[in-house]
């Protein structure tokens, strides 16, 4: 299988299966894709059209089928390794499960967009006026430490639902950026997001989204250099 991905610093669909992928231990070959543009004429869209109808990252392709959404990358891998045991293992916390991760694709859309995901960049001057200026940003921490904790204390931590699974692989660039932008939480929450930064999987592209050392101005909105 081979993953299509973009800037680790960046680019957080990428980071969703590929830390599925690696913290489960399941083999596949990486292609980083740099964003230099998103316009039609870019090496990017250009790279991406000859694989994904949508030209965007992330790309699972495996054999001749290829899967361009993040969440039905984590379908697919869930059910070609069972073993794994990628969602719950219960049904209804399956169907909690896959709840919490469409929630996020169609949810917290002022704290993504107010707070792009900058691995290698601390931004707490940032992150307090942020959240002084930005009632939706409040609010959907606010929803996030809700969440977390219904999950936490259902399941008894120290993850969403106990074990790993596709929800903590989701949710992991979020808490990157609750990180860079030093964005306040409760301890119990705060003891959260930093497990789920120790995880190896999730550590590994830390650590390789550092070594990247690729300043792209327009993923920087609050920073004129490296």
């Amino acid at each position: 299988m081979k993953l299509y991905i973009g800037n680790k610093n960046y680019s957080s669909w990428s980071m969703r299966p590929w830390v599925l992928l690696t913290q489960a231990d399941i083999p596949f070959e990486e292609v980083m894709v740099r964003f230099d543009a998103f316009t039609p004429e870019s090496n990017f869209k250009a790279t991406l059209k000859a694989v994904s109808p949508t030209g965007k990252v992330p790309v699972l392709v495996d054999g001749d089928l290829v899967v361009w959404d993040t969440l039905a990358i984590a379908e697919y891998l869930a059910e070609k390794f069972p073993e794994c045991e990628l969602w719950p293992h219960e049904r209804a916390d399956r169907a909690r499960a896959r709840s919490i991760c469409a929630e996020l694709h169609s949810g917290f859309g002022a704290l993504r967009s107010a707070c792009p995901m900058n691995i290698e960049a601390r931004l707490p001057d940032a992150g307090a006026l942020i959240w002084r200026d930005h009632p939706a940003v409040r609010a959907d921490v606010a929803r996030l430490v809700n969440l977390w904790r219904d999950c936490l204390q259902k399941s008894g931590g120290p993850l969403l639902f106990g074990n790993f699974s596709v929800v903590d692989a989701y949710y992991a660039p979020i808490c990157t950026r609750l990180v860079s932008y030093a964005l306040p939480l409760p301890p119990d929450v705060q003891a959260y997001v930093q497990h789920v930064l120790a995880l190896p999987g999730v550590k590994a592209w830390l650590d390789a989204a550092c070594a990247e050392h690729d300043f792209l101005a327009f993923e920087e909105p609050y920073r004129l250099h490296a």
